[in-house]
């Protein structure tokens, strides 16, 4: 399940995907603690976004949707991060919405 999120002046819905830099990612972990269903550490000591059947997505840039039920809990990573390495943005337009990049 993917969020719809409603976008600003407009009552268009947008589904939602996040990713992490991990040239950025300093391994801290704080994400893994807000939201441990769509991050987790791995033996690098780096953070990764999972699948919604819960597999670490280690490719460069791999996007996992963002679950309804988790949206707080992915913003409050993005915006607690150290690195500045979460980004979440539209699946439409790839517009960042929340994380260091978000207008």
């Amino acid at each position: 399940m993917t969020v719809r999120q409603e976008a600003p002046g407009d009552s268009a819905t947008q589904d939602l995907e996040v990713w992490i830099d991990q040239d950025l990612c300093t391994g801290d972990g704080i994400c893994v603690q807000y939201a441990p269903e769509v991050f987790e550490l791995d033996i690098d000591g780096l953070a990764y976004v999972k699948s919604g059947e819960d597999e670490l997505l280690q490719d460069k840039g791999a996007t996992t949707p963002v679950p309804l039920p988790l949206l707080q809990d992915v913003v409050d990573s993005a915006k607690e991060c150290p690195g500045d390495c979460i980004h979440v943005r539209r699946v439409s337009d790839s517009v960042e919405v929340f994380g260091p990049d978000a207008a």
